[in-house]
């Protein structure tokens, strides 16, 4: 009984340990230039065995998105969706503390693995658009939207707003799995992430009907 548990553990455990060793060789060397044999030796299981999870290189890299950053990004917009202050506040509070733990988090790999073999492989810049982008883009737009409306924040384009919150913390995971794996110093992550949300929110403010925003920013520093 003991050892057919024990078996049963590190079956139920396959998966996962495969998705791990993906990312990690991804991140490494590259979408094309990992062999699926590659991923399964990190994994410590056949390459027949990677195949019965995993039927295509195509495939396992699909399920290592959805289980890194298309679910960070999912979470990050269930918090933000729940969020029930302002949008200054969510913006400062709830959304700096989500990317601080993707950055710090083996998903933060996934943003340079993306960016840097889309152009090769145009099923998935599809796939990362449907599975991140949009929905990212979207729970950041109604999340300004709101602020809008409540008179929080000036009248703006907020598609345009959305990428400029959004792009500079895409690079700063990027950075740190490129010049930052070389060696090069990084900036501190969380200092920069709550100065650049403070430089857009200069910008973003309008008079609101109570001051809830320039409150909020204020309690934040």
């Amino acid at each position: 009984m003991t050892v057919h548990s024990s078996r049963q553990r590190r079956k139920d455990a396959r998966p996962q340990e495969l998705l791990e060793a993906a990312l990690a060789l991804f991140v490494e060397k590259g979408f094309a230039a990992t062999r699926s044999e590659e991923v399964a030796q990190r994994a410590g299981v056949s390459k027949g065995t990677l195949y019965l999870y995993y039927p295509s290189k195509e495939e396992l890299l699909k399920a290592v998105v959805r289980s890194t950053l298309a679910l960070e990004v999912a979470e990050g917009a269930r918090l933000l969706d729940e969020h029930q202050g302002t949008s200054t506040e969510a913006l400062l509070g709830p959304l700096v503390d989500w990317w601080i733990r993707v950055y710090n988090s083996p998903s933060s790999g996934v943003f340079k693995l993306l960016l840097t073999e889309m152009c090769n492989f145009p099923e998935l810049a599809e796939f990362y658009a449907q599975e991140v982008l949009e929905p990212g883009m979207g729970v950041m737009g109604r999340l300004l939207m709101m602020g809008v409306a409540r008179g929080e924040f000036r009248p703006m384009d907020i598609e345009m707003a959305a990428h400029s919150i959004a792009m500079p913390f895409v690079m700063m995971c990027v950075h740190k799995h490129s010049l930052g794996a070389c060696g090069f110093k990084d900036i501190q992550p969380e200092v920069f992430m709550r100065a650049h949300m403070h430089l857009l929110l200069s910008g973003f403010q309008g008079p609101g009907p109570t001051g809830a925003g320039q409150q909020a920013d204020s309690k934040a520093t």
